[in-house]
């Protein structure tokens, strides 16, 4: 029998401790693809052009909101190796008569490995690849606070694939890198 160090094998949580990732709000998230592999399309003439596995995870976004009540899918951009994408989570209800009934509110970490594993199997299935890895194993998320964060949110989201010469998740920027100048830190 194999030993397993719990300690050296336990992931760190990048959620925030004693929030709880159920209550109504706005949520950014972003998923990358396992080893940040090119799977979605390319950016071209400042936008993504999606070939059929791109447009299997854009199906499988909007598609969140028809499986979960009180969901909502705002922004969204489906980039080569990576999403970004706004869930907005709401009051789930059930119309029963004038007083609807609440039912149980899902929280972003299901809804996330929802987007995840529907997206993952269809893209097996074209692939005829069954249980090959799609996506990383965890996801980016952060609260959005305020409408004022939700604009930028919102822009960035927008804007992503005009700046995907820069993009951190663009592995092909470090191959075709060209020397630029140092520009000093906004904070400086």
């Amino acid at each position: 029998m194999i030993k397993i160090d719990l300690e050296k094998h336990r992931r760190r949580s990048i959620r925030l401790r004693e929030y709880h990732y159920r209550q109504a709000g706005a949520y950014f998230i972003t998923v990358v693809t396992h080893g940040r592999e090119m799977l979605f399309g390319e950016i071209a003439g400042g936008g993504t052009r999606l070939n059929e596995l791109g447009r299997i995870v854009e199906t499988a976004w909007t598609d969140l909101q028809k499986h979960y009540l009180g969901v909502q899918c705002d922004q969204f951009v489906d980039m080569p190796n990576h999403i970004h994408g706004i869930i907005v989570l709401g009051e789930p209800t059930v119309g029963a008569g004038f007083k609807p009934a609440p039912t149980r509110r899902h929280g972003l970490p299901e809804i996330v490995r929802a987007l995840k594993t529907f997206s993952a199997r269809r893209i097996n299935e074209m692939r005829h690849a069954p249980g090959v890895t799609v996506w990383q194993r965890n996801y980016y998320e952060h609260i959005i606070r305020g409408d004022g964060e939700l604009l930028r949110v919102h822009e960035y989201i927008l804007n992503n694939p005009l700046d995907w010469e820069h993009d951190r998740e663009n592995s092909s920027r470090l191959v075709n890198a060209k020397p630029t100048r140092t520009v000093e830190p906004w904070y400086v």
